[in-house]
């Protein structure tokens, strides 16, 4: 009899751990297809569509709407349906069991239950995550330790204490258990069971040393945790899921209503920080303290550039590239004269131990442009964007604005660029000490085109005229290099026909 499948919420790359569920897709009782997507979830890149990697009839929704999931926990139950046919599951050969650990079988088994579900499906890959492909055998070309449950037959020598723990398995299968830990953390926590635990019982797994190999935190580790609270930092009571969802609820209906100790004004709102605000926030903190950033500016008479696009504009009004098209083909030509301001400071670790710092250069420019959203700013990048004309560059910022705020950017669109392009004109300002968007090194922010009084051929005339704002990593470059840069933009915009025959 087959049993009720249950899909676990899958890894969703760039190295994020948890998603906010915005809505379903589906109800309880539907009978849905492979690959059908089932859920809207919100992450600190995007929002996106989860497909199933089963077919059946829904038998169960982990997750109402508005909740925070985390990679690994239960999303779905997928239960068979009437017409649904089991695939043939390949011969294997017979395993028997090997003997683990007591406290450790059901992590283990959770593990391995797990790296099942993700085998399963059918390979549909969307925003950079998706359905794996579940048909397909491995080979088993050489054999190695890693953590499991069972071991080959044909294996003669007997377990013993230290091989409880192990088993032969591939690098697909070390592929899949990467998959379920925690970026960042030394201690790796394999099992969804594991991570439960912890959480339902307020034991920070960050403080925590993993007793399995390579530091792997097990269940008996969790335990003993619990056991002594006192021995571990930021450990709390036991609260049921339940008890924490209504205390949460009810701490925030009566903050609402609390007065602030600092001003004495009554708090009217708390706004969870997540998503891509808490992206931006955490990202924009990083910027502003690792980076020794420097700002340079110059006011820039734009007339002839906004002259060149109406006349373009007369006679192919439906092709002409709007301004800041222009302006991102000057960018890119001008980061090819001074390619330091196209780099990212990296620091790794040594042969010895110790830090050693390099600056990265790229061999093409991924244009980053500010774009604000609904969900808040996010700066989708236009890739090779130096191989790309003016009109080009048009058509990727438009597709790309659109695909950002309809929340359907991929990590990859999100998260590849080299250079910023910032145009804060559009919010009626004329210029911006921006943050730059870490890792980068630098960033160009472009101001409104105002008519100002303007010496011309000493003359006094009115000109269309704009501010062009540069900040920089002072440790890639310094400020010749900047100026120089910046100045290179500036004299293009001024003489725009010259500067588009020489590109």
């Amino acid at each position: 009899m087959t049993e009720t499948k249950v899909f676990l919420l899958p890894d969703l790359g760039e190295g994020l751990t948890e998603a906010e569920l915005l809505n379903w897709l589906v109800a309880v009782g539907d009978e849905i297809r492979v690959d059908q997507p089932i859920a809207e979830v919100e992450t600190a890149k995007s929002v996106v569509e989860v497909p199933s990697p089963y077919a059946g009839t829904v038998a169960e929704l982990h997750g109402e709407p508005g909740q925070t999931l985390d990679v690994g926990k239960p999303l779905i139950s997928v239960a068979p349906s009437v017409e649904t046919t089991e695939p043939v599951e390949p011969k294997s050969p017979p395993v028997k069991p090997v003997e683990t650990k007591a406290g450790d079988t059901d992590e283990t088994t959770a593990a391995e239950t797990y790296r099942t579900e993700e085998r399963a499906g059918s390979g549909n890959v969307l925003i950079g995550y998706g359905t794996p492909g579940g048909t397909a055998t491995v080979r088993r070309s050489r054999a190695r330790r890693s953590t499991s449950l069972v071991e080959p037959v044909d294996t003669q020598t007997p377990a013993t204490k230290d091989d409880t723990e192990t088993k032969l398995t591939t690098p697909a299968d070390d592929a899949l258990l990467l998959r379920t830990r925690v970026p960042g953390k030394l201690g790796a926590v394999i099992s969804p069971l594991v991570r439960r635990m912890a959480k339902e019982h307020g034991v920070d797994l960050g403080h925590v040393h993993g007793s399995g190999e390579s530091g792997l935190i097990m269940r008996r580790d969790v335990e003993a945790a619990i056991a002594q609270p006192d021995a571990v930092p930021g450990h709390t009571r036991l609260v049921e899921p339940a008890e924490t969802q209504a205390l949460e609820t009810a701490r925030l209906e009566t903050s609402n209503h609390a007065t602030d100790s600092r001003t004495g004004l009554g708090i009217t709102t708390r706004t969870p920080v997540r998503g891509v605000r808490k992206a931006v926030a955490a990202n924009m903190t990083r910027s502003r303290t690792e980076i020794p950033e420097a700002t340079v500016w110059v006011d820039v008479d734009a007339t002839a550039l906004v002259e060149l696009r109406a006349g373009l504009k007369k006679t192919d009004p439906h092709k002409t590239p709007g301004l800041l098209a222009f302006i991102a083909r000057f960018v890119t030509a001008g980061l090819k004269k001074y390619p330091e301001l196209n780099t990212r400071f990296a620091s790794t670790e040594d042969t010895s131990g110790g830090e050693s710092q390099e600056i990265l250069s790229f061999a093409g420019v991924n244009l980053g442009f500010a774009a604000q959203t609904e969900r808040g700013l996010v700066v989708p990048s236009i890739r090779n964007a130096d191989k790309l004309t003016a009109r080009e560059l048009d058509v990727e910022i438009k597709r790309l604005t659109a695909v950002a705020r309809d929340g359907k950017a991929t990590p990859a669109e999100l998260g590849s660029g080299t250079f910023t392009l910032n145009n804060y004109g559009v919010f009626g300002v004329d210029g911006s000490a921006a943050i730059i968007n870490y890792p980068e090194v630098a960033i160009l922010g472009v101001g409104r085109i105002i008519d100002k009084p303007w010496a011309v051929n000493d003359e006094l005339a009115v000109r269309k005229v704009t501010e062009l704002t540069l900040t920089f990593d002072h440790r890639v470059c310094d400020g010749g290099t900047a100026a120089g840069f910046l100045r290179y933009v500036a004299d293009a915009i001024e003489n725009p026909g010259t500067a588009l025959a020489d590109l």
